[in-house]
């Protein structure tokens, strides 16, 4: 079982995601260490990029922060591996292929491995070009880790059969954000996901921020997934965001539990 797959063992999984160097690696480092402490059980971690197509305003303005402040891949690499003396709880890195390209695939999945990366995310790269990522992936033992969307539908299956670590669902079209209401049939997209392939663990993302949001999702999927709220919370706090966001997944983790 991978880690990631592990993960998803133990109750319904809170993932909450952050851009790293907003505002400096410092805080992210320290932010991490707050969420896997606060029951965080898989963490995603951006990398910045110029131009990140799948977001929101919120993180498309992080990437900027991030990008503005010097953070790189390479730093990034460095604060890995300075987690993982001390942190076990899995982590992804979610960024563009644009970024791993311009690194060197190989060069990146082998380095993001060795620093203790479990896994990898890029939501601009189509099941239909995973060919240059996913081998590469499976080579080092990152788990190369899928998307589906609500306009997925006749692909589901497909896609499924050949996920790895687990199946991101994409909740709402168009880009991250908070959202008021989450409307799409999310259990629809699981219940022909686990149809395919019924061990994979599904997670629901894009435009989750509340624990009832979280706690009504929770009922269809197996994990729950936070971006935009808590890339909000470095927005507002700055360097002082640490404990508000630990609260924040404190308050996520127990939501799906409650009555």
């Amino acid at each position: 079982m991978s880690r990631i797959t592990d993960a998803f063992s133990h109750g319904k999984a809170f993932i909450p995601f952050l851009t790293c160097g907003d505002p400096d690696l410092e805080t992210t480092e320290a932010a991490v260490r707050a969420m896997a402490q606060a029951g965080a059980d898989l963490i995603e971690l951006g990398i910045p990029f110029s131009d990140p197509t799948a977001e929101g305003p919120v993180i498309q303005a992080a990437n900027q922060r991030a990008l503005a402040a010097g953070t790189t891949t390479g730093k990034i690499f460095e604060m890995v591996r300075r987690l993982r003396k001390d942190v076990t709880t899995p982590m992804v890195f979610m960024t563009y292929a644009n970024v791993v390209f311009s690194y060197g695939t190989e060069r990146f999945v082998s380095t993001a491995a060795e620093a203790g990366m479990d896994g990898l995310i890029l939501p601009d790269v189509p099941y239909e070009e995973k060919g240059e990522f996913a081998p590469v992936c499976r080579k080092y033992g990152l788990d190369f880790i899928s998307l589906i969307a609500p306009t997925s539908e006749g692909r589901i299956a497909m896609i499924a059969r050949e996920a790895e670590g687990f199946l991101y669902c994409i909740s709402s079209l168009g880009v991250t954000g908070v959202r008021g209401e989450i409307t799409t049939d999310v259990g629809r997209m699981v219940r022909l996901a686990k149809e395919a392939n019924p061990d994979l663990p599904c997670a629901v993302g894009f435009g989750v921020s509340t624990p009832d949001q979280a706690a009504a999702l929770a009922h269809t999927a197996d994990g729950v997934i936070v971006g935009s709220a808590i890339v909000t919370l470095a927005q507002q706090y700055g360097r002082e965001a640490v404990p508000h966001i630990r609260d924040y997944v404190a308050d996520m983790k127990a939501a799906p539990s409650r009555p």
